[in-house]
């Protein structure tokens, strides 16, 4: 084995990533934990963001990235060797540390499969439990060795459950959402400077757009009369690029699809109001200070097992740091095109209804940064720290 500048063999860290979500965290954590580390090794599973930060992933993440129960259904058995695969790597090669980044279905299996190795386990993005299925909290004792938050909520959240938790920043502060060039984009696809700009996030995964989409179409109809000259802009995914094309084949108005993250931080700064899905989209446009209206549906039964679970007062993220209703919520039956139409167009043409929003924003943006540095170089910090309690570095001399 090869040895740093300092005599001691090279550190290696396991890290996991399930999903492109993920990979983009991994991505940036390993970057942080390098430029502390610079002789840092890695290995485990990521996607090409990761690979660009010099991992050879065991197997493609693409093969971990199945959501929903009938998709993960014939795949159980795939799935189960890629875990098998996982843990043998693990044991025959005992880093120095392992680092599972969310998808908690495949994550905390493999957590708890290693337990007995006596390496470090570090879990980063926590399970959403706060918001439903609290019970499971009593899963989690053991799993990892420190669990890193995202939310600056959720360590108090935690430790009432006898677990602690970390908070080290959203990584949505590092996503560029708020550097955008509204006018290159208007030029780059050909919009009047005047032309209303709406953005609409229907979800990233092919399970979700589907669900959205019709309605995003039938309230374009409506506006199409209501707000002349209204263009809509769709921000997708690569995966599901292709099934958007196909649900807006339809629509009055035809959208411009965006699939790039510069193109669509450009989009948000071109933007006077944005429909979303709930999730890390609303955190996007709040960076941004684009006003929104949060809108999701799902079949009824679902619906009513949810509205039993939930735990918080509110779907939208935004909402929950903020502590109130600070952007409007249209959830399932109130998920039609009259109210979403009708909301979009008091955001475009109300300034004060707007300001309003983006005063509110400043608040829960604040609350996301990290307590030093930015989030990911928080996360490596604390990972680095973790370590070098275990196994103190050398000193010279």
């Amino acid at each position: 084995m090869t040895q740093d500048d300092t005599g001691a063999a090279p550190r290696t860290i396991w890290i996991l990533a399930g999903e492109a979500s993920g990979d983009v965290l991994g991505a940036r954590l390993m970057a942080a934990l390098r430029a502390r580390d610079p002789a840092l090794r890695f290995a485990g599973v990521g996607g090409t963001r990761m690979e660009g930060e010099g991992l050879a992933s065991l197997f493609p993440l693409r093969d971990l990235a199945v959501m929903g129960l009938v998709e993960i259904l014939p795949r159980l058995r795939h799935l189960s060797r890629r875990l098998d695969q996982a843990v043998e790597h693990i044991r025959r090669t005992m880093p120095d540390a392992v680092v599972t980044i969310d998808s908690p279905g495949f994550a905390l299996r493999l957590l708890r499969r290693i337990a007995g190795l006596d390496i470090p386990r570090i879990h980063y993005v926590a399970p959403q439990v706060w918001a439903w299925r609290e019970h499971r909290v009593r899963e989690f004792p053991g799993l990892w060795d420190r669990l890193l938050c995202l939310l600056p909520f959720e360590p108090e959240f935690f430790g009432r459950h006898g677990l602690e938790a970390r908070f080290v920043g959203h990584p949505v502060l590092q996503s560029g959402a708020d550097r955008g060039d509204g006018a290159a984009f208007r030029a780059r696809h050909g919009i009047a400077p005047d032309a209303p700009v709406l953005i609409l996030m229907p979800g990233s995964r092919r399970s979700e757009a589907p669900r959205l989409l019709p309605v995003f179409g039938a309230t374009m109809r409506i506006l199409r009369d209501t707000c002349p000259g209204i263009v809509p802009v769709v921000p997708v995914s690569p995966v599901v690029a292709d099934t958007v094309r196909r649900g807006v084949a339809g629509w009055p108005v035809q959208p411009v699809i965006v699939t790039e993250a510069d193109d669509k931080h450009d989009a948000f700064a071109a933007a006077g109001a944005a429909l979303t899905k709930s999730g890390t989209s609303t955190l996007e446009l709040a960076l941004a200070g684009v006003p929104m209206a949060v809108t999701y549906r799902v079949n009824p039964l679902t619906a009513a097992m949810a509205r039993r679970l939930i735990r918080v007062p509110y779907v939208a993220m935004v909402n929950l740091l903020a502590g109130h209703r600070l952007v409007p919520e249209l959830l399932q039956e109130r998920c039609r095109p009259d109210l979403l139409a009708a909301t979009v167009r008091r955001l475009l043409t109300d300034g004060r209804a707007a300001a309003l929003q983006r005063a509110g924003f400043h608040a829960v943006v604040a609350a996301l940064a990290a307590p030093a540095g930015d989030p990911a170089a928080a996360a490596a910090a604390d990972i680095l720290a973790m370590l070098d309690q275990r196994t103190p570095p050398p000193t010279a001399g």
